[in-house]
């Protein structure tokens, strides 16, 4: 496939990853899941590193890789589920998830140096703008589920995910791209695994759609979404590729709409139009100083 295509593919794919975690949750707590899906799809990279005679990292690139994946993986989807799990209105958590580029844009400016261009902050601004016009019909405002709990765990995770993309931009972009990510989810699985162990009963109810979700979930986001990420940020400017974030709620909307028979506005479709709107502006051709040799 060309590589032209691949942002749209990262977009339809990452999309699915919120579907796929509404199939899984009635049926498994959330780190137990997350802990599960990690050692599963990070096993299957190791095995695919040794049978391809691919080099794993050196001991210093080995920890880069696994400080990406804790916070990447780890923090950003443990928080996201906790959140969701304790009562957070799902709209609300993915509107704060939504500030992901513009702090990614931020974060990349001040530590690799990314010359980030009036035309790229306003392409941001509109894309958040048509996010939250998407989302805004799904928000719910229960004060049981909004406590400061939730919201500080939502606010971390999309902390932990722009970090993460800086770091795996900086220090992990030499490393074998699938040596990388095992690593990746070696460090977020062990993450995970202490709180499922701390705050977890490990009950799990065992159901066709749970294995469904968890195949889709670990060949699918894990393994077909993640790689093509980790491509897309070591190829490109990494608030560039943050902005590919914008799409994923609408084109997570268009799927809950097909499959779930959630309603679709023209409001929220006029907010799919400026949030690609954005995007465009965001991605345009802009100049990036050069990045510190790895």
């Amino acid at each position: 496939m060309p590589v032209r295509f691949f942002p749209a593919l990262f977009v339809v794919l990452w999309a699915t990853g919120f579907i796929g975690a509404r199939y899984a949750m009635p049926y498994m707590e959330p780190f137990l899941f997350l802990t599960a899906r990690f050692v599963i799809a990070g096993a299957i990279l190791g095995i695919w590193v040794v049978l391809a005679g691919n080099r794993w990292p050196n001991k210093r690139g080995a920890m880069h890789a696994i400080i990406a994946g804790c916070l990447i993986h780890g923090v950003y989807l443990g928080a996201v589920f906790w959140a969701i799990h304790n009562g957070l209105p799902a709209g609300m958590s993915a509107l704060v998830v939504g500030l992901q580029p513009l702090i990614t844009a931020l974060i990349a400016g001040l530590a690799l140096r990314e010359t980030i261009q009036p035309r790229h902050w306003a392409g941001l601004a509109v894309g958040f703008s048509g996010v939250a016009m998407v989302l805004w019909p799904k928000l719910s405002i229960s004060a049981d589920g909004i406590t400061p709990a939730t919201v500080t765990a939502s606010i971390v995770s999309v902390l932990a995910i722009s970090a993460g993309t800086v770091w795996q931009k900086r220090f992990v972009g030499a490393i074998d791209l699938k040596a990388g990510t095992a690593l990746q989810y070696l460090g977020a699985a062990v993450l995970t695994g202490i709180f499922s162990l701390l705050f977890e009963t490990h009950i799990i109810i065992w159901s066709g759609s749970l294995v469904f979700a968890m195949f889709w979930l670990v060949f699918v986001l894990s393994i077909g979404a993640v790689l093509l990420l980790m491509i897309l940020i070591n190829q490109g400017a990494v608030s560039k590729v943050a902005s590919l974030f914008y799409l994923v709620p609408g084109v997570t909307a268009l799927m809950a709409y097909a499959l779930f028979g959630e309603t679709l506005t023209l409001f929220q479709l006029f907010g799919m139009f400026i949030a690609t709107l954005g995007v465009a502006l965001s991605t345009g051709q802009r100049r990036s100083a050069a990045l510190p040799s790895q």
